[in-house]
């Protein structure tokens, strides 16, 4: 599967999960624009990329919780201005702190997270589209999580984001669905040994869990142009590729 010519931008790039699909979809011959606010942690995944043969990504600090919309808006102005096109987005950057009891959730927390796992994408996804429209086939594809996509309790912004998310991407699947340009689809990783499930479960044994890398042939099909599905969830425990 060669991915050579596609531009694909991944927020959370410096995170374990946006880390693993960017060497996965690099090392395909991707050029991947590396979005994150932690410039030292994209440094570093910048080095791994080239080091394992990888097409040169593109390093591009940012806050998604902390930009404004004109920050937005130039960046998709870049893209376009870059390439012309792109053919990618995979929202990989999350907000989790602890799980935490509703009633004892704080007001800055909760929209904090909010604006990252949700705000963000919304406004990311609104101002590519055009640039997305300039591709043959794009795909757009947003990351759930198994254990909070259906807001059980204590999950409290994180899940309510979630939930929102899926719905999300549903509604523009559906928007988009005629065109057949641009597929939406939702990402629900495996339980894998991240610094995310770390955080969410430290007293889990990580030995028992499969590494980051596992998941690298999901973001391989997801972006393929052999994917022919959109306003699908795709749940890596039970999906067959």
């Amino acid at each position: 599967m060669s991915f050579t010519n596609k531009v694909i931008l991944i927020t959370g790039a410096a995170g374990g999960l946006g880390s693993t699909a960017a060497l996965t979809l690099a090392k395909l011959g991707a050029t991947i624009i590396l979005l994150d606010k932690n410039l030292p942690k994209l440094e570093t995944l910048y080095d791994k990329i080239l080091a394992e043969n990888g097409v040169e990504p593109i390093l591009y600090p940012f806050d998604l919780a902390g930009a404004s919309e004109n920050d937005y808006v130039e960046l998709a102005q870049r893209i376009d201005e870059k390439y012309g096109a792109l053919h990618g987005i995979l929202h990989s950057a999350v907000e989790f702190s602890s799980f935490t009891p509703l009633i004892q959730h704080g007001t800055k927390e909760w929209g904090h997270t909010l604006n990252v796992n949700l705000n963000a994408p919304f406004l990311l996804t609104r101002v590519l589209l055009p640039v997305l429209q300039k591709a043959q086939h794009a795909s757009i594809v947003f990351t759930s999580d198994s254990s909070a996509r259906l807001a059980p309790a204590y999950s409290g912004a994180y899940g309510v984001s979630k939930v929102a998310l899926e719905g999300f991407a549903h509604v523009l699947a559906q928007e988009l669905e005629a065109a057949g340009k641009i597929r939406v689809n939702t990402f629900v990783p495996s339980p894998v040994d991240s610094p995310l499930r770390k955080r969410a479960y430290p007293a889990e044994d990580k030995s028992k869990l499969p590494a980051m890398d596992s998941l690298a042939p999901f973001y391989a099909y997801l972006f393929g142009d052999n994917l022919g599905v959109t306003g699908q969830v795709i749940d890596a425990q039970n999906f067959k590729l």
